[in-house]
């Protein structure tokens, strides 16, 4: 049995204190029908909210599966101890005042430690939580007002705010929630201790998480690998960025991969989709319940609207959906069901000539889902209730439920505005199986997002290592290139000299034309650091007396690139090693053009992410250039990556820029390497 079964399915209930809180957690624990023993306990009332109480924890008739302590958070830790003295199946601590109120509370850290301590091994939500509904069992420790009722199957949604919570009880969209919890600090239970509780119950059929942070790594690597075993998805919405994650400014990989580059590459690690708004976020919870995930981002739209056709085309583009054209079998098919005057397109404008024949309609609908969809979209807006009639919208309803049995494809109906589209209505069509979305762009949003759900198994993450507050120590460019070229990195022929007439010899050795460069400044293109294609030993001394420096790097000059890339390794406490590749040298700042993962990836897994680059078009030999060698490029990436790898327990940050990619070779131009070295 799950340690958090008892808590999370509880057959009996002590709450404990006085306030308002408490004595709403007993009004809605008989509101939603919870036919289990409630004990209430405080040290004067003989009741509370009238049901009789106890005056201690000791005295309470057995140990109770799950308790609400709503008392202030230097009482909670001692009745915390004593629940877990007694066997309780655990408790959620109300309390405020935790590590969340260092700041203000010197010393609410360590009163967190003490809450743990007391804890032991029982189970304990918070503290700084409302609790949890579930809308299975009938079974809530919530100290609030909610909007959810008693379903049989639905999806789970774990969330760190309280107030979070209470509104996506509230929606009005047709999401059968089955299961609500707020976590608070997660001073014990985590968030991916209790998804994983949640998902082995055969009536949950996917899990939505609204993260702030992510905290154990390993943990969360738990979660996924569970919920591929269950094959049930799991959605994120993530929001806030961690000043963690950008320990050392000197890359630009630091500046541009921070967190939320970390976060994103973990949860698609993961096999979770990632969502962008709360609206969209349960958007996909509800197609997840109702059609699961989808296999690609190719959809079509049918509207009787070429409004409507072309905002689907254009929010679609936006997200990477795909409307591929109609293949012959639904054009023909489409115009027999239309007739000649429709032009037959993907997003489809059908008119309205149809309309009201529900028969006709399902003809139409049906004839444009194809197994090579991974879902079809009816766009259809219903009147306000309040003011109008809905009548004629009947036929719609109708002939997407028809379109839904006979084609068995994966059919959705969707309204452009989120209002639009009543909840007793969606209620309907998604018993029928069609799944109702409220709002176009939240629709496209639930589409891309589905569609990033997959249950493969990555390979484990490389968790950071914890080095301390240990000094940074940057190593010279030559240093950085010879730890990489060590692991197979290819860099250019070069030699080190101390002064300018050194330069000039090393110069000579290695073959003109050169590159000069200072040995030891991030940055050297910034402050005249760089001197490029010098072609006599006198111009390099010239070059050399310009720049003042200790020691010079004279290398051999690279000619032919077909494209610059960026690659760079950068240490995320809070979501591991985030490789990225991009754009690289002046293009780096110039564009936004770049792709991120978590160390260690596949080769597929960065080939597939150097596809997705727009740079790859010019890699790839652009208007008639030559292409890059993208077995070296490939090859070059992975040597980055191995580096990395092999001093991961001192690495900060690691980045090649620019990764020159030549019709023959990838070539490291440039490097920068970060270490952090315990005191």
């Amino acid at each position: 049995m799950n340690p958090l079964e008892r808590l999370l399915r509880p057959r009996s209930i002590a709450v404990i204190g006085g306030g308002p809180w408490c004595r709403s957690v007993i009004a809605q624990s008989r509101a939603f029908g919870f036919t289990g023993q409630i004990w209430p306990v405080h040290p004067t009332r003989e009741t509370l909210s009238g049901v009789p109480a106890v005056t201690s924890v000791s005295r309470l008739p057995s140990a109770p599966d799950a308790a609400f302590i709503g008392v202030n958070r230097d009482a909670t830790i001692e009745i915390v101890r004593e629940l877990a003295n007694i066997g309780a199946g655990g408790a959620v601590c109300f309390a405020s005042g935790f590590r969340e109120a260092e700041a203000e509370l010197p010393g609410s850290t360590g009163l967190e430690v003490h809450l743990r301590q007391a804890a032991g091994t029982m189970p304990i939500l918070g503290p700084n939580c409302y609790g949890f509904i579930n809308a299975l069992d009938g079974a809530l420790l919530w100290p609030d007002q909610h909007g959810l009722k008693a379903v049989s199957s639905g999806v789970a949604i774990l969330t760190q705010s309280s107030n979070m919570a209470i509104n996506v009880t509230m929606q009005c969209r047709a999401l059968p929630i089955a299961f609500i919890a707020t976590v608070g600090n997660q001073a014990q239970t985590g968030m991916s201790d209790i998804g994983i509780a949640v998902l082995e119950d055969d009536r949950i059929t996917g899990l939505g998480m609204h993260v702030e942070g992510f905290g154990n790594l390993a943990a969360l690597e738990r979660l996924a690998e569970r919920a591929r075993t269950l094959e049930k998805p799991v959605t994120v919405l993530k929001v806030g960025r961690s000043s963690e994650a950008r320990a050392g400014t000197l890359s630009h990989t630091a500046s541009i991969a921070g967190s939320d580059a970390g976060a994103g590459a973990l949860i698609e690690r993961l096999g979770f989709s990632r969502s962008r708004s709360l609206p969209g976020f349960l958007e996909t919870l509800k197609l997840l319940h109702i059609a699961g995930p989808l296999p690609s981002k190719r959809i079509a739209t049918v509207s009787c609207s070429g409004g409507e056709a072309s905002l689907a085309a254009d929010s679609g583009f936006s997200r990477g959906i795909v409307f591929p054209e109609l293949n012959d079998r639904q054009k023909r098919e489409l115009r027999n069901a239309l007739g000649p005057r429709v032009a037959l397109a993907n997003p489809l404008d059908y008119h309205t000539y149809v309309w009201r024949d529900a028969e006709a309609m399902a003809r139409a609908w049906s004839a444009i889902v194809d197994p090579s969809l991974a879902m079809t979209l009816l766009i259809v807006d219903f009147p306000r209730t309040d003011r109008c009639k809905t009548a004629d919208w009947d036929c719609a309803i109708a002939a997407a439920l028809e379109t839904r049995r006979q084609t068995g494809g994966r059919v959705a109906m969707v309204s452009t505005l989120p209002e639009l589209l009543p909840e007793p209505i969606a209620a309907d069509l998604a018993n029928g199986g069609v799944v109702p979305m409220n709002g176009l762009d939240e629709a496209l949003d639930a589409v891309a997002a589905a569609a990033g759900t997959h249950f493969r198994s990555p390979p484990p993450l490389l968790h950071p290592a914890s080095p301390g507050f240990g000094r940074l120590e940057s190593m010279t460019e030559s240093e950085a290139k010879a730890v990489l070229a060590r692991h197979g990195l290819a860099v250019p022929r070069g030699s080190l000299a101390e002064n300018e007439r050194e330069a000039g010899t090393a110069a000579t050795e290695v073959g003109f034309p050169v590159v000069l460069k200072t040995d030891g400044k991030a940055h050297k293109t910034e402050v005249g650091g760089v001197v490029l294609n010098l072609g006599t030993d006198d111009a390099v001394v010239r070059a050399a007396s310009g720049m003042r420096s200790n020691r010079y790097l004279v290398e051999e000059m690279i000619t032919g690139a077909v494209a610059e890339l960026l690659v760079g390794v950068v240490r995320d406490p809070a979501h591991g090693y985030v490789l990225t590749v991009g754009a690289g040298g002046i293009r780096t700042e110039l564009f936004e053009d770049r792709q991120s993962l978590l160390i260690p990836s596949t080769a597929k897994d960065i080939a597939d992410a150097i596809g997705r680059l727009r740079i790859t078009r010019e890699l790839t030999g652009w208007r008639g250039r030559p292409a890059a060698d993208m077995e070296a490029v490939l090859g070059a990436v992975l040597a980055i990556q191995d580096t990395a790898v092999h001093i991961h327990r001192h690495l900060e940050e690691l980045e090649v820029n620019p990764l020159l990619c030549c019709p023959d070779r990838a070539v490291a131009a440039d490097a920068l390497l970060v270490t952090r070295r315990a005191k």
